[in-house]
C-alpha cells in the first residue's frame, strides 16, 4: 500500500501545483476559467485519496501521531508530498 500512497502523493503535488500555478493564473490574469474545474476536480479526488491512504498506513506501518500530522499537513503546502515522500517514504 506504500508503493501506491507515493504514486497518489506525487499526483496530489503535482495537482495542486497546477492549480496554483497554472489553472488560478489563468483564471485571475488572462479570464480563462475553464481550467479550475477539471484540475480542481482531480486535485480534490487526489486529495481525499491522499488522507484516506496516510490514515490507512498510520495503522499499517504504526506511524506516530505526529508523523501523521505532518503528512496531512504537507497536502496542502506546495511541495509538501515531495518532502514527505523523501523524509519518510525513501525506504518504500
Amino acid at each position: 500500500m506504500t508503493k501506491l500512497f507515493k504514486i497518489i502523493a506525487l499526483l496530489e503535488g503535482i495537482s495542486l501545483l497546477l492549480l496554483f500555478f497554472f489553472a488560478m493564473p489563468m483564471k485571475r490574469l488572462f479570464g480563462h476559467p475553464e481550467f479550475i474545474f477539471p484540475i480542481g476536480m482531480s486535485h480534490g479526488l487526489l486529495f481525499i485519496g491522499y488522507i484516506i491512504l496516510a490514515i490507512m498506513l498510520k495503522f499499517e506501518d504504526n506511524w506516530s501521531a505526529k508523523k501523521l500530522g505532518i503528512v496531512c499537513l504537507a497536502s496542502i503546502i506546495p511541495f509538501g508530498t515531495f518532502y514527505v515522500e523523501k523524509k519518510y517514504l525513501k525506504n518504500a
